[in-house]
């Protein structure tokens, strides 16, 4: 099973992700990986495995934030590899994590593929981080629920 993380503070949250993400360790997963807004950039660490792996990676980075999101994966979509585990980045602008299944993740990407994007990944789930990459930059920026990604990036 999957599990997500996210934390916001006025403080490190790299410590809470890592940290809620061994609280899930008992679920199951196959890969973990956590983004973080860092000095007005996304930075991304994933690794298949422990989460203890992601965790030193993450350490060996000196990754500090105080904004970020993290996940652990089972495969659904795509092998158990780095490239598909979470989160999934679009243009440096987007991290996203994802619990389930996307239907027609295949129509999508070839949708996708055609508008000029390219997928690093097999997953169902980077191409949701795509779509709304796209979406944002066709203007629309208020996801139906009255969440504004400039608040979010805040």
């Amino acid at each position: 099973m999957c599990g997500i993380v996210g934390a916001i503070a006025d403080r490190d949250v790299v410590p809470v992700l890592i940290e809620g993400l061994k609280r899930l360790e008992y679920r199951g997963y196959d890969s973990s990986g956590i983004a973080i807004f860092e000095s007005e950039r996304l930075r991304r660490i994933r690794r298949t495995g422990r989460v203890s792996e992601m965790a030193a990676a993450a350490a060996e980075e000196d990754l500090h934030a105080s904004l970020g999101i993290g996940h652990t994966r089972w495969a659904t979509h795509g092998g158990v590899t780095e490239a598909n585990a979470h989160p999934h980045i679009s243009h440096d602008e987007l991290a996203l994590v994802h619990n389930g299944i996307i239907e027609n993740h295949e129509a999508q990407r070839e949708r996708l593929r055609l508008l000029g994007y390219v997928f690093e990944s097999q997953t169902d789930t980077e191409v949701i981080a795509h779509l709304i990459h796209y979406h944002m930059h066709q203007g629309c920026d208020d996801f139906g629920i009255g969440l504004r990604f400039e608040d979010i990036a805040q």
